[in-house]
């Protein structure tokens, strides 16, 4: 008897179409806020972020909410309508408050440029569970500092901070550089200009020290200082002897740039890329829930630049970064 199913059925049933794969299937992009509107960082983001058609690592987050927040800082005072209005039509949802924020939003990057609310503003984001990366500097103190990145630590938070040289092109050939041999110094130099109400280096040095450490790595042991009306130049001593300076430029021609002592050869770059390749790194970053920057070598940074100060008030003496990290444990406990 012949069977009464056509031919092509019989071929479907005994041969299914293949099924995509689960990486096949689309994924919604990770929805992305922003907290303080009041840098330029903010509308290079989201251009980067919302491109039509993003590249690489940049696909798949999306800034899709802002909360504009500021401060009576001069920087954010008189900029953070600029820069609302700017990402506004871009598209970007504004809001009125962190919290309608975070009720829309998977992610989170704390751009205010007054790091002095950082603790209160990144606060609200752990405590809500939002993965989190904070622009430079991660806060207005080290003791603010290392509560920030205490509570993400105890709330399983994943959080991170740095400056965009550490990422850039110039700083990234020099560490990998093998010319070099190995890295036994680096001597790092840029802008300086101070902020009022937080630590010298903090506002715009902290870019060169992001460059110094990332060459150098963490092991920092004693921090020295010498302050005139034109530069700051301060030298790092490390654990294994090796030396680093910064030269901080506050008059004349300002840039930056980097030379790196190795034990093979001398190298120098005063390359700069932008911020494409921090912004590659914070998609990673939302992507996996792994910090690029160990939370400890971000704490002391923020020592070396609080030691520093602590330098130039004694005159240049040297100071023990240890201590500077002891004494701000101590404060950030009662935070």
């Amino acid at each position: 008897m012949k069977s009464s199913i056509p031919a092509w059925l019989l071929l479907c049933l005994l041969c299914p179409l293949p099924t995509a794969g689960a990486e096949d299937i689309p994924h919604p992009p990770i929805r992305a806020g922003m907290i303080g509107l009041d840098t330029s960082h903010v509308p290079t983001f989201t251009e980067l972020f919302n491109n039509a058609k993003p590249d690489g690592d940049l696909g798949g987050v999306r800034i899709v909410a802002g909360y504009p927040g500021g401060t009576d800082l001069p920087l954010s005072r008189d900029r953070v309508a600029k820069f609302t209005e700017q990402v506004r039509g871009m598209g970007v949802e504004i809001v009125d408050s962190i919290p309608a924020l975070l009720d829309k939003v998977d992610v989170v990057l704390l751009e205010s440029v007054d790091g002095r609310i950082h603790l209160q503003e990144a606060r609200q984001v752990i405590m809500a569970g939002k993965p989190l990366f904070i622009d430079k500097p991660l806060a207005g103190s080290l003791a603010d500092g290392i509560a920030i990145l205490d509570l993400a630590k105890r709330q399983g938070v994943p959080c991170f901070s740095c400056s965009s040289l550490r990422f850039g092109a110039g700083t990234q050939e020099l560490k990998r550089d093998e010319r070099l041999g190995q890295i036994v110094g680096a001597a790092v130099w840029g802008p300086c200009s101070y902020q009022e109400g937080t630590a010298d280096l903090l506002f715009y040095g902290i870019h060169g020290i992001e460059g110094l450490f990332t060459l150098m790595g963490p092991g920092c042991e004693t921090v020295s200082r010498v302050q005139t009306d034109d530069a700051d130049a301060v030298t790092g001593t490390w654990t294994d002897g090796r030396l680093g300076t910064f030269r901080g430029l506050r008059r004349h021609k300002a840039q930056y740039g980097a030379v790196a002592f190795g034990t093979k050869g001398i190298e120098t770059s005063t390359k700069s890329d932008g911020y494409e390749p921090l912004c590659r790194e914070i998609a990673t970053f939302f992507k996996t829930r792994r910090s690029p920057v160990p939370a400890e070598e971000t704490i002391e940074i923020l020592a070396f630049i609080e030691a520093a100060d602590e330098s130039a008030r004694q005159g240049g003496r040297a100071v023990a970064v240890a201590d500077v990290i002891a004494k701000a444990r101590a404060e950030s406990a009662t935070k």
